[in-house]
């Protein structure tokens, strides 16, 4: 009798987790390499139920919740095993693959920051797309890249603009929710109660040329992660196409989606574009 069935069903548990909060990551995941898929999920279970804590467990004390979730993390990586199946998992991807202490520890920053903060000043902000979602992308290029420092060091920077591309998305999709639910604005200046066309504007044009520079570095992924971090890249490129047709007045009181039809012709396209080598 050996521990390796309960790994297995850790492992799972983070699979589901992933599936049960996320179509599209879980489709992108999917196209990855078998190799990386199960550590992905692992970090994507993770970080899901810190978000949970601060975003969800109203009634509850989540500060206690988040501090004690964040030692939990910590010894689960020193002892190399957890009884708690999603931080079982997690351990396991940040062992194999080296992913830096540094970055979890700016990942419960910005997580503490959700229990104490409602608006962000530009340096704030900055700090918490950090924490909240770059690190998100350094997580996963530490396993995409398996163990080449060289090229983990090469694609950092592109790492940071993908996930803060995702977050700001997210962002702009999420405000009415965030604003009326939880009390939050993330967009530095930005007025709920008057969201103008040229604030829009400008974080989209921020949004951008995050895209952008992360292209750049999609190009240049090991082969087993590239195409699915292209379809990741792709869904959420054409979520952001949707919300700048949007008119602001409608993004605060409609979530914009993309519809599954649209998804699959989104894989059906880049499919085409690997096969020719294009991507």
């Amino acid at each position: 009798m050996t521990v390796d069935l309960f790994h297995k069903t850790s492992s799972d548990c983070s699979k589901v987790v992933t599936e049960n909060y996320s179509t599209s990551f879980s489709s992108a995941i999917r196209l990855l390499h078998a190799d990386l898929r199960r550590p992905i999920f692992h970090i994507y279970g993770f970080v899901r139920l810190a978000d949970e804590i601060v975003d969800t467990f109203h009634g509850h004390d989540k500060k206690k919740l988040l501090a004690e979730f964040r030692e939990q993390t910590f010894e689960a990586i020193a002892q190399g095993l957890s009884l708690n199946p999603i931080l079982n998992s997690f351990q396991k991807a940040v062992n194999q693959f080296d992913i830096g202490h540094d970055l979890i520890d700016a990942f419960f920053s910005s997580m503490e920051s959700d229990l104490t903060e409602s608006r962000y000043d530009r340096q704030g902000y900055e700090a918490y797309i950090y924490g909240s979602a770059e690190v998100v992308g350094l997580m996963c290029l530490a396993v995409f890249c398996e163990g080449d420092m060289n090229r983990y060091e090469a694609l950092k920077a592109s790492a940071r603009s993908l996930g803060a591309a995702f977050q700001k998305v997210n962002f702009l999709r999420d405000i009415q929710a965030d604003f009326t639910g939880l009390s939050r604005m993330y967009f530095p200046g930005c007025n709920f109660y008057n969201f103008t066309e040229g604030e829009k504007r400008a974080i989209e044009s921020d949004i951008e040329a995050d895209f952008q520079a992360a292209y750049a570095g999609i190009l240049k992924l090991p082969m087993k992660a590239r195409f699915g971090v292209y379809v990741a890249y792709k869904y959420y490129h054409s979520l952001f196409d949707r919300i700048k047709e949007t008119a602001p007045a409608h993004i605060l009181h409609k979530r914009i989606r993309i519809p599954n039809y649209y998804k699959a012709y989104i894989v059906f396209r880049a499919t085409v574009k690997n096969r020719l080598r294009l991507i």
